[in-house]
C-alpha cells in the first residue's frame, strides 16, 4: 500500500468512527429524552449544557435503581386516598395548611415507596426516572408552597397548588401497576 492508500483507509476509518459515535450520541439523546419528558429539557436548560445534562440524568437514573421501589399495597392505596380526601376536605377552612398537609402526604407515600427521605430538588430529580409525565406538576405545586410560605400567594394559586399534587398523587397512588408484558400485549 501506498501512503497515499494508507491516508485515505485512516480517514475513511476516522470517518466510520465519528458517524458510529455520532449515532450513539444521538440515540442515547433520544433515549434519556423519551424517558425524562420535559425534565429532559430542564435540565439541559439548567446546566446549559446537553452533555452536562445527560450525565446528571444517567446518573440520577442510576441512583434510582439501586433504591427498592415498590408498588403500594391496595391498603395501603386505601389510607393514602383516605388521608387525601380529608386534606381536600380541609381546603375549604384552611387552604394553606392544607397544601402543606397535602406536601407531608406526597412525602409519606413517596416513603412508602420507596424513596428515600432527600431535599426537593434530588426528589423532584429521583422521582423524574419513573413518573417523567408527572414530575412537572410537583415542581409547579413546590413553587406555589414556597410563595405561600413567602405570604405571596393567593387562594387560587393554592387550589392550583394542590391539583398539581393530585396529579402526582394520583400517579404514585393509582390503582394497582399492570405490569409492563401485560400492557405490551393490551392485557390489563
Amino acid at each position: 500500500m501506498t501512503q497515499t492508500q494508507i491516508a485515505l483507509v485512516v480517514i475513511a476509518v476516522i470517518a466510520v468512527v465519528a458517524v458510529a459515535v455520532l449515532i450513539v450520541m444521538r440515540r442515547r439523546s433520544a433515549n434519556l429524552r423519551a424517558r425524562f419528558g420535559p425534565e429532559y429539557d430542564r435540565v439541559v436548560a439548567e446546566t446549559g449544557n446537553r452533555f452536562k445534562a445527560e450525565s446528571k440524568l444517567e446518573s440520577v437514573e442510576k441512583r434510582v435503581k439501586s433504591y427498592s421501589l415498590t408498588t403500594l399495597s391496595a391498603a395501603d392505596r386505601d389510607r393514602f386516598r383516605q388521608s387525601w380526601r380529608k386534606v381536600q376536605a380541609e381546603f375549604v377552612d384552611d387552604p394553606g395548611r392544607a397544601l402543606s398537609e397535602a406536601d407531608k402526604l406526597l412525602g409519606t407515600v413517596l416513603l412508602a415507596c420507596g424513596y428515600p427521605p432527600s431535599d426537593f430538588e434530588n426528589r423532584a430529580a429521583e422521582i423524574s426516572v419513573d413518573h417523567a409525565t408527572v414530575v412537572e406538576n410537583y415542581r409547579a405545586g413546590h413553587d406555589i408552597a414556597v410563595l405561600h410560605s413567602q405570604g405571596q400567594a393567593t387562594t387560587e394559586d393554592l387550589r392550583k397548588a394542590m391539583i398539581h399534587y393530585r396529579a402526582l398523587f394520583n400517579e404514585l397512588v393509582g390503582d394497582e401497576q399492570v405490569p409492563m408484558r401485560a400492557r405490551a400485549v393490551g392485557h390489563s
